[in-house]
């Protein structure tokens, strides 16, 4: 018996199944504004019958993205574009999230198509990078300012008002993005970090900055809606962050209000040796969601309706995201589906071609 189409619930929020959309930058958008591009990008996944829709990371400072040609939520401007997104993504069925994200010492780069290398300081499109400490990626990468706590106390205030805006764009569930080496992940991961102030040396003042942001954004996200947080659970390096230190941080983040926690891994470690295979990830997702008691999503080159049943019946997560397979194949859940025998999420406009 599949659970894969059985809902899923979260305080008030209802996903018609376990397949959601995961966040995937798209690098298509000037100065934030979200456009055409997203609203056909996410809206197909929608009709193709996925529960859950994830926007892209969707930065919270215009320093925060990771490229100049990413979508943002840091202006009151940004929320009418956003709000044409959500009520298409909802009238087609879908839970209509958003992942609000900081790029950290990964900022300031070129689109992947273009190299995705750091831009040159002497380009126009160039901003200084930050981060936890002053501690490149890699060679390619700047070498970024390490925050002052003035500036840290900056940046919670960002993710609080990005976190009021998505709600007024129309969201109904909020990713904080803490996973890929980006910023939140370069305060966690003692790779990154070598603060000797109170969110340096030991794990609890490594994750304060996590934790200071979802204190903030409890403020104003509802509490009826899903609050959920993507880390890296591990940086797949020795002396890195790992999946007992995943299981810590999520029995804090329980206690914190936090709802679920989406389970990915790596990006903090150039040379990070990661195991690229079908559910690489799941066992992160499982550990948490056995050891700490807690909802999870798995996400990891998930590309059959039988690996994303597999996990979802063993209870290794609560949900399962796809991202490739999504670029792939945007009617996943409805293929899906029809393999499994169960009922098909097609949209009555398009039920001649299933009969």
């Amino acid at each position: 018996m599949t659970h894969l189409f059985d809902p899923f619930t979260i305080k008030d929020v209802t996903v018609r199944n376990r397949i959601g959309v995961s966040p995937m930058c798209q690098y298509s958008y000037q100065d934030g504004y979200s456009n055409d591009w997203q609203l056909a990008h996410l809206g197909a996944r929608a009709i193709g019958g996925a529960g859950l829709v994830i926007a892209e990371a969707t930065a919270v400072l215009p320093e925060g993205r990771i490229s100049p040609n990413d979508v943002g939520i840091w202006t009151d401007e940004h929320i009418e574009p956003l709000a044409k997104v959500t009520d298409f993504l909802k009238r087609n069925g879908a839970v209509a999230g958003i992942q609000i994200a900081h790029a950290g010492r990964k900022a300031c780069t070129n689109r992947p198509w273009d190299g995705g290398n750091s831009i040159e300081k002497s380009d126009p499109r160039w901003w200084q990078s930050i981060s936890a400490s002053r501690i490149a990626y890699s060679s390619k990468y700047q070498i970024p300012r390490a925050l002052t706590i003035y500036e840290i106390d900056v940046v919670k205030n960002a993710f609080q008002k990005s976190a009021q805006r998505a709600l007024l764009a129309g969201f109904q569930w909020l990713e904080i993005h803490a996973a890929h080496g980006y910023l939140i992940h370069n305060f966690y991961s003692p790779l990154s970090n070598q603060r000797e102030d109170q969110y340096g040396g030991n794990f609890e003042n490594r994750i304060r900055f996590l934790r200071e942001i979802i204190e903030q954004v409890k403020k104003v996200w509802p509490e009826n809606y899903p609050l959920t947080v993507r880390i890296s659970g591990t940086d797949w390096v020795e002396d890195g962050w790992t999946v007992e230190d995943s299981i810590d941080l999520a029995k804090y983040l329980k206690n914190d209000g936090v709802d679920l926690i989406d389970c990915s891994s790596g990006g903090n470690a150039s040379e990070a040796k990661v195991p690229l295979i079908p559910g690489y990830q799941v066992h992160i997702s499982e550990a948490i969601k056995k050891q700490a008691d807690m909802a999870t999503a798995a996400v990891g080159l998930i590309a059959t309706s039988r690996l994303a049943e597999e996990i979802i019946n063993k209870e290794q997560a609560d949900i399962v995201l796809l991202g490739r397979e999504m670029l792939r194949s945007p009617q996943f859940a409805i293929q899906a589906a029809k393999e499994l025998d169960q009922p098909l999420p097609v949209p009555n406009q398009y039920l001649r071609a299933y009969r």
